[in-house]
């Protein structure tokens, strides 16, 4: 990748690949510097690297852009953005919106030797790269989840706005989470992770946990059709309490997209 600089009227940082094709363009690959960068990567690399490192073990079928993350030049991180679980239900959170006018980062792991705050930085280069990569989207949706001892300071440094939560059924069994979803959704009933929480639904254990809403919005005029108020940034104490006697021990996909062994601070 080289980095030459963006469009007229952007600031450069933006890479490309050094071969122009036939007709002088050069294909956008990414957003950084030699530093960092956030870059394309092909997707079954990106899906190989959450299954072996990311906490849940498992890849989300409905992401639909997948950015790697490199520091100095190491390939040590991955983001997927796509669709929420029910991907048509975006108007319900921010009026008017269309199925592509959105994503949600679906996964995110980061190497525990990467430097403090590159979370936060890589969120923000991705998004530059986002939007240059898919126009239409027009807002940005991620959790933070309780169980994961956080708060969502990740996305309060990279510029979203807090909407809010939500408390999440989820079951615990084996030492898996497993979406309520998979529980009471007759679609899914005859997947294998379904059909293995049902049959031993008797020895699953229950959570009600909180999810902490943060929107990124790419567009003010959406901004002022969400449906749920900006509130204030939760601290650490406001994220403390378990809603159950229960305490879970490890989170579950869908959640907080951090995949580091210890918290972020």
């Amino acid at each position: 990748m080289t980095p030459i600089g963006g469009a007229a009227g952007e600031a450069a940082g933006y890479l490309f690949d050094p071969t122009p094709d036939l007709l002088g363009n050069r294909v956008l690959l990414g957003f950084g510097d030699q530093e960092m960068a956030v870059a394309l990567l092909d997707r079954q690399i990106a899906n190989g690297i959450i299954i072996a490192k990311h906490y849940s073990h498992r890849v989300y079928s409905a992401s639909t852009e997948h950015f790697g993350v490199w520091i100095d030049r190491e390939l040590v991180g991955v983001m997927q953005y796509g669709f929420a679980m029910n991907p048509a239900s975006a108007d319900s959170v921010v009026a008017g919106t269309l199925m592509q006018q959105y994503r949600e980062l679906n996964r995110m792991w980061l190497d525990d030797r990467a430097p403090r705050n590159s979370e936060s930085k890589a969120l923000a280069y991705s998004i530059r790269l986002l939007r240059r990569l898919a126009p239409p989207v027009k807002w940005i949706q991620s959790f933070a989840d309780e169980r994961c001892g956080l708060f969502g300071t990740v996305y309060q440094a990279a510029g979203f706005t807090f909407h809010g939560e939500h408390l999440g059924t989820f079951w615990e069994l084996d030492g898996e989470f497993y979406h309520d979803s998979l529980m009471t959704n007759g679609r899914t009933a005859s997947a294998p992770r379904a059909a293995y929480l049902r049959a031993n639904a008797k020895r699953a254990i229950k959570h009600r946990l909180r999810q902490f809403r943060y929107l990124r919005f790419l567009q003010q005029r959406f901004a002022k059709a969400c449906r749920y108020p900006v509130q204030p940034f939760p601290k650490p104490a406001y994220a403390a309490r378990l809603d159950d006697e229960h305490p879970p021990r490890v989170c579950e996909d869908g959640g907080n997209p951090s995949g580091r062994s210890t918290p972020m601070e």
